[in-house]
């Protein structure tokens, strides 16, 4: 049997969905509410992410097109493309500034070349019931608006991250193409804060040779991170997802304190190293 992890302390407070498995062999490594379905802010973006690999791997779109984004779909935050001087870019480059930041102007500019209807599809497809990319992002949502641009359960997004790994999405070109945008996510303050890597500089094997893929999404009640995780001892993928909605207090220090708790255990498991242990 495989060995399990522990369950970190989690504020009752929240509403948790977590899974971690063996990415070898789909084993369960740890649970909880794993089917609840939370918000998860920008973790949809991987539908959308999947859904202009395929069409790029197909030839339906150049990589190198560039992109009108219209007027009403503008919206700041997350990202940088939003600040840039250059406001048409290319599809890849717009894949990887979703990748690496998150970025809410990228992300728009592709929903809408590829179409909404088709990226709320995108999920379904490969067979999350319970989990997709919902809509636009955008800087306010009023009553009459999708209730949540993404939601999803930690058991459906920790599989998408696991068949993402094995080439099993749509194709291993689809899959590669994907994690390569995902490589350069600099958020690493959630789950794997614990890791250690440099958040700048992690596309290749870094600290204790772990290789990490992976995407976060941040509210003001949400906290998320899937991933895969990749050492000399073993490969996990993994979703931790918090909400706090409606909770008067904001519970972001012991949501992270919990999820860099689950990511220490990640990281000695794939590692098989001791935290301090490391040399090159």
């Amino acid at each position: 049997m495989t060995p399990s992890l522990r369950l970190p302390r989690l504020d009752p407070r929240a509403t948790w969905s977590i899974r971690v498995v063996d990415a070898s062999t789909g084993d369960p490594l740890l649970e909880h509410d794993p089917d609840v379905q939370c918000e998860t802010a920008s973790i949809g973006k991987i539908f959308l992410l999947i859904e202009v690999a395929r069409r790029i791997e197909s030839a339906v779109l150049d990589p190198d097109e560039s992109v009108e984004i219209p007027p009403h779909l503008a919206v700041a935050d997350s990202g940088i493309l939003y600040r840039m001087c250059a406001q048409r870019l290319g599809v890849e480059d717009l894949a990887l500034l979703v990748g690496a930041f998150s970025d809410n102007l990228a992300t728009n500019a592709l929903i809408h070349l590829c179409g909404l209807d088709r990226v709320r599809a995108v999920a379904p497809a490969l067979g999350y019931e319970r989990t997709s990319l919902h809509d636009y992002i955008r800087d306010h949502r009023s009553p009459e608006m999708p209730w949540t641009p993404s939601f999803g359960t930690a058991r459906e997004l920790s599989d998408v991250m696991r068949r993402l790994d094995a080439g099993d999405v749509h194709s291993a070109a689809v899959s590669e193409r994907v994690l390569g945008w995902l490589a350069s996510n600099a958020d690493t303050s959630m789950v794997a804060d614990s890791f250690l890597l440099d958040p700048l500089a992690h596309v290749d094997a870094e600290y204790q040779g772990i290789v990490l893929r992976h995407k976060t999404g941040t509210t003001d009640f949400a906290r998320v991170d899937v991933g895969h995780a990749r050492g000399a001892a073993g490969s996990v993928a993994y979703a931790v997802a918090a909400n706090w909605k409606g909770v008067r207090s904001d519970l972001r220090a012991p949501v992270l304190d919990a999820m860099r708790d689950i990511g220490e255990q990640i990281r000695l498991r794939v590692t098989g190293l001791p935290r301090e242990e490391w040399k090159r």
